[in-house]
């Protein structure tokens, strides 16, 4: 998977945070609710516009941050 495909920077939307495909959704909005324990049914059910592989990216695009200096 590259999240490259899914992850979008845009300066005029959320202040310039990561985004899930030029949604309002940020990577740290999804991280938190799979941090707040919620399955990933759930999240997808509250967000109809997300989808798995929107989810495993926001999870790929942290771990490559994390990574780089």
């Amino acid at each position: 998977m590259n999240y490259r495909d899914y992850i979008t920077i845009e300066p005029n939307k959320r202040s310039g945070k990561p985004c899930v495909r030029g949604l309002r959704i940020t990577v740290y909005e999804v991280l938190e609710y799979l941090a707040s324990e919620m399955t990933e049914a759930e999240i997808l059910d509250d967000f109809p516009d997300l989808t798995r592989e929107d989810l495993k990216a926001c999870i790929a695009y942290t771990a490559v941050s994390e990574a780089s200096p």
